[in-house]
């Protein structure tokens, strides 16, 4: 097939009828969960280790295997995938990267009304979450933006490290428990993982402000350059976020870049129930949202709101002969680490502008209700095991106790894997304190308490085929 045949005799409005109709389906079916995975069948397998086709399909047969694809994969929208952070793919959404990707942005240059669009978002989304003023990029994830945040945490203590490398020994401080991400980041930028100090957590698994102080007085001591702090609003393992108001008092008292890795549970800033443990956010210089974990926009939708571009333009602003310099504005490119980067945004504008503030709030609120349900299930179960503290946001550790105490972690992991395969839940495992749990993490609109109290049900019923 050429592609000036794409044309031929209506082609592309039946490929367009395929699409919606395909579409109505899969949307009809991601609502309510699956009885089961389905299997990944040998014709897909065989039809995945083709070679390239000389001779194209046609779109519509190939729109039909495609379809049976994705079918066969894991789709994390459903409302029984309770593993990792998921997302839900809402419909408008989608419906958003569908016109983007029709459209094709490029903002790596000025794009008019998706430029100013962009910065729109990024202030809706400070606003529902409490930093006040702020101006922000898309990028692809939260690694990129935690990246970015660093980047520019560097260029503010260093301002020399663009031109000749790092000239300082600088530090980093996250808790134990931040995201992997961090530490990839200071990787990336050279200042080697021995950088970053990880700091205790208290017995709600927060940072101690206490610990992170002696650091500093430490690493100063010691000749060292406290480059940033990441407060964790939101962590992957527990959902515990860091006491940023003391945090922003240590940042503010040593002159150090205070960052908010929020990715995960920024959103919740936005809600009644988690307001007051965000306090103090908007004192941070920089905020990671991934608005494709728990604004439930499909991937990717991360987002760093800083309250200064500027900040931005001084860590990747460059004069190359092939950009347009002609104004005194910014290129979008010289304030991030991507070149060609596509209208994220569309999908958060989208969703924001058509269930506004007050329905984003609803639903998180709904997964924040769903996290103590299921604590308070998991307690009331006495062959149940759950941390000392109730879920801060909408991380549930919860452990199915053996007999024999010495077993348990093994039940647990051994569960994980039969739950999974199964196929009506989806959760993964999690390591604490050198322990095996079970960490369901509510992040979909769609599920519901029914949902809960099958999964507990599930989980009676699959461990009763475990042998140990």
């Amino acid at each position: 097939m050429r592609f000036e045949e794409r044309l031929n005799n209506g082609a592309r409005e039946l490929l367009l009828d395929d699409v919606k109709r395909r579409i109505s389906q899969t949307w009809s079916e991601i609502d309510h969960p699956r009885p089961t995975e389905p299997e990944l069948t040998a014709e897909t397998k065989s039809v995945l280790s083709t070679q390239l086709p000389e001779t194209g399909w046609g779109d519509r047969i190939t729109l039909e295997v495609a379809s049976k694809v994705l079918d066969q994969s894991l789709a994390q929208s459903r409302p029984r995938f309770l593993a990792y952070i998921g997302s839900s793919g809402l419909e408008i959404g989608a419906v958003a990267d569908f016109l983007a990707a029709s459209y094709d942005f490029n903002l790596a240059i000025d794009s008019k009304a998706a430029s100013l669009l962009e910065q729109q978002t990024a202030r809706w989304l400070g606003q529902f979450v409490g930093f006040h003023n702020a101006e922000g990029l898309f990028t692809s994830g939260g690694t990129v933006s935690n990246l970015t945040a660093l980047a520019a945490a560097r260029q503010r203590v260093d301002p020399d490290a663009r031109k000749l490398g790092n000239s300082k020994k600088l530090t980093v401080y996250c808790s134990v428990e931040s995201h992997y991400s961090n530490t990839r980041a200071v990787e990336l930028l050279g200042l080697g993982s021995n950088s970053m100090r990880a700091i205790g957590v208290d017995g709600n698994r927060r940072m101690r402000t206490d610990l992170l102080r002696a650091q500093i007085q430490q690493d100063l001591a010691d000749g060292f350059t406290p480059m940033a702090i990441i407060a964790t609003a939101g962590t992957t393992l527990t959902g515990a976020v860091d006491p940023m108001s003391q945090i922003a008092d240590l940042a503010d008292e040593f002159g150090v870049w205070l960052h908010v890795d929020g990715a995960y549970g920024a959103p919740a800033a936005g809600t009644l129930t988690g307001a007051a443990l965000f306090a103090g956010i908007d004192r941070a210089h920089s905020v990671t949202i991934d608005a494709h974990k728990w604004m439930f926009v499909p991937k990717a939708c991360s987002v760093l709101l800083v309250q200064d571009l500027s900040v931005l333009q001084s860590t990747f602003g460059h004069d190359e002969a092939y950009m347009p310099h002609d104004t005194q504005a910014a290129n979008p490119v010289d304030l991030t680490l991507e070149y060609s980067r596509p209208l994220r945004a569309l999908k958060l504008w989208m969703a924001l502008a058509a269930f506004g503030a007050e329905g984003f709030r609803a639903a998180l609120e709904s997964n924040l209700d769903l996290a103590q349900y299921c604590y308070s299930i998991a307690s009331s179960r006495g062959n149940f095991r759950v941390l000392d503290n109730r879920p801060q946001l909408s991380v549930v550790p919860i452990q199915l106790q053996h007999a024999d105490s010495a077993k348990t972690s093994k039940l647990n992991q051994l569960l994980t894997e039969a739950v999974v395969q199964d196929g009506r839940f989806f959760l993964s495992e999690a390591q604490i304190d050198g322990e095996t749990w079970l960490r369901p993490c509510f992040t979909n609109f769609r599920t519901t308490r029914e949902d809960v109290d099958d999964l507990f049900e599930v989980l009676e019923e699959v461990a009763k085929s475990i042998n140990l």
